[in-house]
């Protein structure tokens, strides 16, 4: 099996992962419905063997699941290896970067009306920050087999 990095550096092969992702809606009992070959072929604009040839290392990695119907292959997005590629990146993504204290110093240095409409700004994206993450979770929730 190839690396999960190695996997997701094609970039053919994310717009595949990212075509799975847009269109993914959740299944009867928690079984995912899938996006057929022709509906990626179609979406990206590439050959049906070019499509097949990536999806098939991608099923290889672990990142899609198909489901055979007659002479129709669906394929629907596993994210489990992904979490891999998120654990190595989180310490990257946070090093050295603390938002919190960075919005603090410049609001502190701002006028007070303008302080209070930063504060107001603020506590805005501090609660549709989380919304979102409730809803990935929950979307994360329903992708999980």
């Amino acid at each position: 099996m190839a690396d999960i990095f190695t996997v997701i550096a094609d970039p053919t092969r994310r717009d595949i992962l990212q075509v799975l992702l847009d269109g993914f809606e959740p299944g009867i009992e928690g079984v995912q419905p899938g996006t057929s070959v022709s509906e990626i072929v179609a979406q990206l604009g590439l050959s049906q063997p070019t499509v097949s040839k990536h999806l098939k290392v991608l099923r290889e990695a672990g990142l899609v699941s198909v489901r055979e119907e007659g002479q129709h292959r669906f394929y629907s997005l596993d994210y489990t290896p992904l979490e891999s590629v998120e654990d190595w990146l989180i310490p990257f993504l946070s090093a050295d970067f603390d938002p919190a204290e960075q919005a603090r110093q410049m609001v502190a240095s701002l006028p007070d009306q303008a302080r209070h409409v930063a504060d107001a700004i603020g506590h805005s994206l501090a609660d549709t920050t989380h919304r979102v993450t409730s809803a990935v979770q929950a979307v994360g929730k329903k992708l999980r087999p």
